[in-house]
């Protein structure tokens, strides 16, 4: 379901997030889906529990997970989780953090912008 790179600069944690957002952007994950415990999941990936609490932690205070006492840990129905103005200023954020990290490697801008708009073409493929 998900994996993580130990040659990755984002922590596990962060790895696991950005996982389970793609998998719910795209429709893999759908609402009222179960995810595997904190404790099974952290098996699978081999890595501390508390690592993976810390990504449930984080994804229920965004509202895209919940957990059900005694029942397991689910998608959120989808509902408007932020206004208008933090989602512009996380989408700079993302944009300035995406920029920052390939400005360097070389690409022409048009490669770039071609290969992510792949991706999101597929994410978005995969949501309908």
């Amino acid at each position: 379901m998900i994996t993580v790179t130990t040659g990755d600069s984002r922590p596990i944690f962060r790895q696991i997030i950005d996982a389970i957002r793609v998998k719910i952007a795209g429709g893999e994950l759908a609402p009222g889906d179960k995810l595997p415990s904190v404790r099974s999941l952290a098996m699978q990936l081999t890595v501390n529990t508390n690592t993976v609490a810390k990504a449930y932690a984080e994804l229920t205070a965004e509202g895209l997970i919940e957990s059900r006492a005694g029942v397991g840990v689910f998608v959120s129905p989808p509902r408007r989780r932020l206004s208008d103005e933090e989602r512009e200023r996380r989408l700079a954020e993302a944009v300035d953090h995406f920029v920052g990290a390939v400005a360097t490697l070389g690409f022409e801008p048009e490669d770039i912008v071609a290969r992510l708009s792949a991706v999101l073409d597929d994410l978005l493929v995969h949501h309908r």
